[in-house]
This record gives C-alpha cells, sequence and structure tokens, in this order.
C-alpha cells in the first residue's frame, strides 16, 4: 500500500471536494440553512476542526499507536474527535452507550473493561454521560470531549497538528465486539485493512463520487463507524446523519430524510425495516408527500435478513416510488471492518427456498417448491442469497470438524481470506489463534454457496440439536414472533438439556396483549404450538416476559446465550428456594 492510499492522505483529499455532512434530527441538529433546514457542514470545516483535536491530543502527549476510548452520543463532535484521532495516527475506541437505564451497573462494569483492556492512554466523555462514569484507581485520565475541541482553552490551530509518518499496519479502529463483557474482544483494524474494505465495499456497490448516504446508526457499531462514517469520510461523500435515538423514537423520521434529502444508500439491520415497514403504512393511511425514488441502495444487514420483512417493506415503499431492485441484502462482520459479501447493485432480494427437514439433519439445501406461504415455517426455509465476496475477499464453506472444504448446497463453516481480514483481536492471542484456520479466518457462521453467492444459516454455536435435527434458533423466533400478542424481534429460543440427557428448545417471548390475543395462557399455547411445528418437539418452556425485558447487545442483537443464563440462574433459586 503506498502513503496515497492511507486513511490519512484519504482525509485530507476528501475534505476538497466541496461535500459534507447534514445534522439532522432533534439530538444532532445542525446549523439552519437559508431555507430553515438543516445546512451542509462541509468536510472542509470538520476537517479544520479535527486537525486541532489531533494537535490537542498530540499536545497532551499522545503518540501515534496510542489508543484513545471515546463515550459519547452521535454527534458532530463525536465525529469530528473520530477523525482528529485518525489523523495523528491515534486508534479510536468508540464505546457503547447504555442500552437500559436499569443496567448501568453491567454498561459500568464492561465500560471499564475495554478501556483497561484496549488500553487506552485518554478517555473522552460526554458532558450528558460525566454523571454515569467516573473514573477508578488503575483507569486512564478522563475529559470531557469538549477538551480536544476548538475553543476549549489550551487547544492548538489545526496547524499544529504533525501528521505521522505512513504505517500500514498502525491501529486505526479498535472494534470491540457487540457482548463483549469480562473478556472483551477487540478487533484490530489497521490503517491497511480499513482502507482495502472501504475500497471494496465502494467497488462491489458501485458507488459513485454523486452518492448522498443517510444513517442513524451508532458509531459504536462497524456499521455505522466504518460503512456510515468511514467510507463517507474518506470518499468525500455526501451525508445525512441522525442519531439512533431519533430514529427509535420516531421510525417513519428515516423515511421522510430518505425523501427530503433525495438520499440514494443507506442501511439498517432487519429489524429497523419492520418499523420502517409500520410508518410507511402510517404515512399511507395519512396519504403523506414522500418520494423514495432516489434510494437505489437499501442496505440489510447485521443481522439475518427476513425475506417476509423485506417484501412487506417493499410492498409499501413501492407506494412512494421505490423500487424493489433497490433491496440490498448483505453479509459483514467487524472482523473484516465491515464488508464480507455484496450482491449486485440493483437486483434486489433473490432467495433460495429449500427443504427444512433436510437442511436440519443432512445439512443440504434441497430446493423445493412451497405454494402456500403459511407452510414455510414448517417444511421450507427461503434464505436470501447476500452476494459474492467483495474485492480482495475470498470465501469458501468447510465441513467444521474435518475442514474439508463442501460443494454448492452442502452446509458448513464460513471461512475468509483477503486484504481486509482483521490481524486479531487485541492482547487475545488465544481468541486469536482460535479465529484462524490455516491462514483463513472462521467466521462461526454455518453457511453454503449457491452459484459463488453466499447464503447464511445461522450461527454454529446457536444451533440446537434436537431429535437428529439442526434446528435454527431464527427459525422459531421467527414463527413466534408472528403470532398475535409476540413483540416481533423480541424472542429468544435456546437449547436445554430434557428429559434423559436429550436437548429439547425453551422459548422467551416479549409480549403485549392485544384486542384480540387473548390472555398469557392463551398467547402461551400458540408458542408452543409453533414451536412445535417448527423443531418437531414441543418446548420443554415457555416463557412470557414483559417488553424490554430480553437482553441485547448495544447494537441490539439478541443475546441467547445471556438469556440462557438468566434463565438458568432463576432456575437454580427456585429449587434452592426452602
Amino acid at each position: 500500500m503506498s502513503t496515497a492510499d492511507s486513511t490519512i492522505a484519504r482525509l485530507e483529499g476528501a475534505a476538497d471536494r466541496g461535500t459534507g455532512v447534514r445534522f439532522v434530527g432533534q439530538s444532532v441538529m445542525g446549523e439552519p440553512g437559508p431555507d430553515g433546514r438543516p445546512a451542509l457542514v462541509s468536510w472542509s470545516e470538520i476537517h479544520d476542526d479535527a486537525r486541532a483535536v489531533g494537535a490537542a491530543l498530540q499536545a497532551k502527549g499522545l503518540l501515534p499507536g496510542d489508543h484513545v476510548a471515546v463515550l459519547g452520543p452521535t454527534s458532530r463532535q463525536l465525529m469530528t474527535i473520530v477523525r482528529g484521532c485518525w489523523l495523528a495516527g491515534i486508534a479510536s475506541m468508540v464505546l457503547p452507550l447504555p442500552m437500559r437505564m436499569g443496567s448501568l451497573d453491567v454498561f459500568i462494569d464492561n465500560t471499564r473493561a475495554r478501556i483497561r483492556h484496549g488500553d487506552a492512554k485518554l478517555v473522552l466523555i460526554d458532558d450528558l454521560l460525566a454523571d454515569f462514569y467516573h473514573a477508578a484507581d488503575g483507569d486512564p485520565p478522563l475529559e470531557p470531549m469538549g477538551a480536544v475541541l476548538p475553543g476549549a482553552p489550551n487547544v492548538p490551530t489545526g496547524n499544529a497538528l504533525e501528521l505521522p509518518p505512513h504505517d500500514p499496519d498502525r491501529l486505526v479502529i479498535l472494534q470491540y465486539t457487540s457482548g463483549s463483557t469480562s473478556e472483551p474482544k477487540g478487533v484490530m483494524i489497521p490503517d491497511r485493512v480499513l482502507s482495502a474494505n472501504i475500497d471494496a465495499c465502494c467497488a462491489a456497490a458501485d458507488l459513485g463520487d454523486d452518492e448522498t448516504m443517510m444513517s442513524w446508526l451508532p458509531l459504536y457499531h462497524d456499521m455505522g463507524l466504518v460503512g456510515f462514517l468511514a467510507l463517507p469520510m474518506t470518499k468525500g461523500t455526501n451525508l445525512v446523519q441522525a442519531a439512533p435515538q431519533d430514529f427509535l423514537a420516531h421510525p417513519g423520521n428515516w423515511m421522510t430524510w430518505l425523501s427530503d434529502y433525495r438520499c440514494t444508500a443507506t442501511a439498517g439491520p432487519n429489524f429497523s425495516w419492520v418499523l420502517a415497514t409500520r410508518a410507511l403504512q402510517r404515512f399511507a393511511r395519512q396519504g403523506a408527500d414522500l418520494d423514495l425514488s432516489s434510494l437505489t441502495l437499501a442496505l440489510s444487514g447485521a443481522e439475518p435478513v427476513d425475506p417476509r420483512a423485506v417484501d412487506a417493506f417493499v410492498a409499501e415503499a413501492q407506494r412512494f416510488g421505490f423500487d424493489p431492485g433497490s433491496v440490498f441484502p448483505a453479509f459483514g462482520m467487524a472482523e473484516v471492518a465491515i464488508g464480507g459479501s455484496f450482491p449486485p447493485r440493483g437486483r434486489g432480494l433473490v432467495t433460495d427456498t429449500v427443504d427444512r427437514i433436510v437442511l436440519e439433519t443432512q445439512r443440504v439445501a434441497k430446493p423445493v417448491v412451497v405454494q402456500d406461504p403459511d407452510e414455510f415455517a414448517v417444511t421450507a426455509r427461503r434464505l436470501p442469497l447476500l452476494g459474492t465476496a467483495v474485492p480482495g475477499l475470498e470465501m469458501k464453506v468447510v465441513d467444521p470438524e474435518s475442514n474439508e472444504e463442501l460443494p454448492e448446497r452442502h452446509v458448513g463453516e464460513l471461512l475468509l481470506r483477503g486484504t481486509s481480514v482483521t490481524p486479531g483481536y487485541y492482547k487475545r492471542p488465544d481468541a486469536t489463534t482460535a479465529l484462524f484456520r490455516d491462514g483463513w479466518l472462521r467466521t462461526g457462521d454455518l453457511a453454503y454457496l449457491l452459484g459463488g453467492e453466499l447464503v447464511m444459516c445461522g450461527r454454529i454455536k446457536d444451533v440446537i440439536i434436537v431429535g437428529g435435527r439442526n434446528v435454527f434458533p431464527e427459525d422459531i423466533e421467527r414463527a413466534v414472533g408472528r403470532l398475535d400478542g409476540v413483540r416481533a424481534g423480541n424472542v429468544i429460543a435456546f437449547g436445554m438439556e430434557g428429559y434423559k440427557g436429550k436437548e429439547s428448545v425453551v422459548v422467551v417471548a416479549e409480549v403485549r396483549t392485544t384486542d384480540t390475543s387473548g390472555g398469557a395462557d392463551d398467547i402461551r399455547e400458540r408458542i408452543h404450538h409453533r414451536t412445535l411445528e417448527v423443531s418437531g418437539l414441543p418446548p420443554r418452556d415457555v416463557m412470557l416476559v414483559d417488553p424490554g425485558t430480553i437482553p441485547k447487545t448495544s447494537s441490539g442483537k439478541l443475546q441467547r446465550a445471556a438469556c440462557k443464563a438468566e434463565y438458568l440462574a432463576e432456575e437454580l433459586a427456585l429449587v434452592a428456594a426452602p
């Protein structure tokens, strides 16, 4: 990699393109322009501020190769600090925010574990969070984010910044994986990996110079930080930026922003498209003036793509000019910076319908034709094709035990190799060793290839073995989530040892009764029967819980292991009770 390919050189070059960011939403609202709407803040202006941040960090004694942890909500300030770290050759550690106020103790413990494990030389915290996290003995210095921003006392001008020499192996990002707790796993993203994956994503998604990207994704998650900040920031692409809390409070705002600013590309996990669909249904009833015809890349990733959810979104979005070909189901992970496999842009959703029983018993994707859509949950699986590996990456599917490469339509573990692959986990040689096999990265995902394209089936560690069948918890969770009274996207299924040592299924579901759902007993009975249909055996237990109870990671993914641990702890408490 040449010096011109470095992250610093890219940031310097992108600042002069005349493009920039519009900050929208109540949480990050930018300065109004002549029309009263948020004005475009040029990348050049942000770049000048970031140079001052980099100079301020250097004035505090930080050196290229050091790490800085940042704890704050999505904002112009956070984006500027991240850019300033990179310009000074310092790796950013953007830390997750607390998901629920009731879990503050866990949040504090996890935050401190990441800060210490990541050898942060400095922690920068937003004033809004200062009351929640305090430095303890053994912690690095803790300062307000504003202490390194232009205008603060003793912050030098950007001219004082000394750009470090190019080092392709110097870390740019230390990305802690979702759900990291007592044994944090920090994915190391050096300069060469970040640059390679950004170029690969741009090529695979056919991203042009005239794009306008739109994001509400959290910047502590790889999709938000790399896909929708590092990419537009180093390419000089126009960006419309909102905060996650503004999307979650009013999901319809996402669609409105896309329409108002003629955005061409956006992304979100499966659950966000479900929320967007409901908002579009409401807009249709209200006769809202919305135009989604400019959106030509609607990426769904970060969690399994549900074809039914995609179909529902397309049906509603078409009313407002959306082209179904713009649907873009993709695969990615922090261990490759962000992008792993992309489909052709403009193709839309393509699925493979396979026999569920053959898939679960023989791990072979046998194609079938199902006439009745209601039968999918019982007899078949409809799985999205997620495209081919992005440039610079190779992928193959192997038998998890023998490591023998498998032919198409045979399910095994997905392995990756190439320019976008992380060198490993920071200060975790044990986890790094387990991550690789003969130079290939082990994803831990069960998948198969079809015409060279990736088809995902589920996580190896989550598979429930019931009566010789490899049942994927996502299938149970989605089937149960469609039942009246159950909160879709808030169901967890996991395996438990049952009668005579045989594994059975436990289902935990958040419920909210409706006029048609009946009471708790009625909902529990429907969950029992639906689980029996999908897994072939009756569930060992069905637990109904209040909304907001299901454990999730900071990025909103279901935490099956944590849910199982809580369930076991409750069982033990009941056994121990007098």
